[in-house]
């Protein structure tokens, strides 16, 4: 098989899993921001924060070096799998163990019930142990079962949530008496939440189980120093980029307003964001089907006017769904609870913020393909700076506000960084006119909706859909495109 149409065909299905995943949890914010209150959907914020941070750390990178190392000596693949999944099983077990041992002065500190401290420390464990499980699937290319089981976890997860927030309490009514009791309150809290993702990775680990009893568990110690010394630089490079894209979740403890508790404005901002998650989805499908792309016509002599062309028209996409989920906020704002519509206000703020963190994945590609991956981390560190820089100075004041536009700016700063740096190593004829043209008359048109807003609900509707339409019609005339050979081409398809 073409090995180009083998790594699409494979792109799609690890995609595909993924943006599911990212689908299914976005249908559980109207159940939780109705079953819960605007605090307490900020404390699961927090600690599904630190689950993320921590998780980049305690896998240590060990994926990537199992691929490097399995795929340098095939025949001792099983031996570097075996001792990886070791090393990930006693880090992961010693860190359980750790936390359970300090759940009350943790809780204490934390305010957080210690066994939903507990609850988080085995979701981490779980899913850092699976993590090296699922790698194998990868690298022996069975990309379906490793949907399949990524969507059985998913699944899982969702019967999980609906039985915990919709029958459970009902059952506490008719059973004051039940075992149950002694894991989550008869009244759903943030608990629940944790506890529907603890058992679907408790779902996850048994799949797995036929796997870890054929296996012939082998620790090599020559292999486990060779694979951390390759892994831990990754896990150092990695972590930068998800601190950046959840340190704000952390920072609501140490610097909201005293207004009003940070537990409400961290659920109502994390609410909010997650209204942007069709922006978040087209971005990240359109990474799963570029990067292959890319690096598969790299060879090309056109290839840096396609990448310019490539840059353009996903801008110009990006901006059309900024205008279709910012011009309807009422509408989008249904979807929440009402003590969280509050926040609408940040949803076109990191709207935008998605659309640069989509031009950043872009004009990665110059370092990629040029083989200076080291200005990676530099560009990472610059945005994390100026992230962290403005939710210190600016979260005491603004809130919630100051956490979304850190994000806006933190972006920024490194689409300018990488543009510099690529003009200097490996220039590409980006449109930026063009594209600057595109993002400015999508923020104008969605400014002149906001500033000039007929009272009536249908009439901003229609009119803002007639803003729309202008704009899609704008582009279609400065790109030359003809909608109907398109179609006509689309019906011979």
């Amino acid at each position: 098989m073409n090995p180009l149409k083998q790594l699409a065909g494979q792109t799609a299905i690890y995609g595909l899993s993924s943006i599911v995943a990212r689908i299914i949890n976005f249908f559980f914010v109207p159940l939780y921001t109705r079953m819960l209150t605007t605090g307490n959907y900020g404390l699961a914020s927090e600690l599904l924060a630190y689950i993320a941070l921590l998780q980049v750390v305690l896998t240590f990178g060990m994926e990537t070096g199992f691929f490097r190392f399995a795929s340098k000596d095939k025949s001792r693949a099983e031996v570097i799998f075996s001792t990886a999944l070791i090393s990930l099983g006693s880090t992961s077990l010693s860190f359980l163990l750790l936390i359970t041992l300090f759940a009350g002065p943790i809780s204490l500190f934390a305010e957080h019930p210690a066994n939903y401290i507990i609850y988080s420390a085995l979701i981490l464990a779980i899913d850092c142990f699976t993590a090296i499980l699922f790698a194998e699937l990868r690298f022996k290319n069975k990309a379906f079962k490793f949907a399949l089981f990524r969507t059985i976890k998913i699944l899982s997860e969702v019967s999980f949530n609906l039985m915990l927030f919709l029958y459970l309490p009902k059952y506490f009514i008719t059973h004051p008496d039940s075992v149950l009791l002694n894991f989550i309150p008869a009244t759903p809290d943030y608990g629940y939440i944790l506890m529907a993702i603890l058992l679907s990775c408790i779902v996850s680990l048994v799949l797995f189980v036929p796997r870890l009893l054929n296996l012939h568990f082998v620790f090599s110690k020559q292999q486990f120093h060779e694979l951390i010394i390759y892994s831990l630089p990754l896990m150092i490079a990695g972590l930068p980029g998800v601190a950046n894209d959840f340190i704000s979740r952390i920072f609501f403890r140490f610097f909201a307003p005293t207004t009003s508790p940070w537990q409400d404005q961290l659920g109502i901002f994390n609410a909010n964001v997650k209204l942007a998650v069709f922006m978040v989805l087209f971005v990240q499908m359109f990474r799963y089907a570029a990067e292959p792309f890319f690096f598969s016509s790299s060879a090309r002599d056109d290839m840096k006017k396609i990448y310019a062309d490539v840059m353009k028209y996903f801008v110009a996409f990006c901006v059309l769904i900024f205008l279709c989920i910012a011009m309807y906020p009422e509408l989008f704002a249904l979807l929440l609870g009402k003590e969280f519509r509050i926040g609408i206000g940040v949803l076109p703020i990191m709207l935008i913020a998605n659309i640069l963190l989509g031009i950043v994945f872009n004009l990665s590609m110059w370092y990629k393909l040029s083989g200076k991956t080291r200005y990676a981390l530099t560009i990472t560190m610059l945005g994390l700076g100026i992230n962290l820089l403005i939710n210190i100075v600016f979260m005491p004041v603004y809130g919630y506000l100051a956490a979304a536009w850190g994000y806006l700016f933190s972006y920024l700063a490194m689409v300018i960084f990488s543009y510099y740096l690529s003009r200097k190593y490996y220039p590409i004829p980006y449109e930026w006119k063009t594209i600057l043209l595109y993002l400015l008359t999508g923020v104008a048109i969605y400014l002149i909706s906001v500033f000039i807003a007929p009272s009536s609900l249908w009439i901003r509707i229609l009119l803002n859909t007639l803003y729309i339409i202008i704009f899609v019609g704008f582009v279609l005339k400065r790109e030359n495109i003809d909608l109907r050979k398109i179609t006509a081409q689309l019906k011979r398809v």
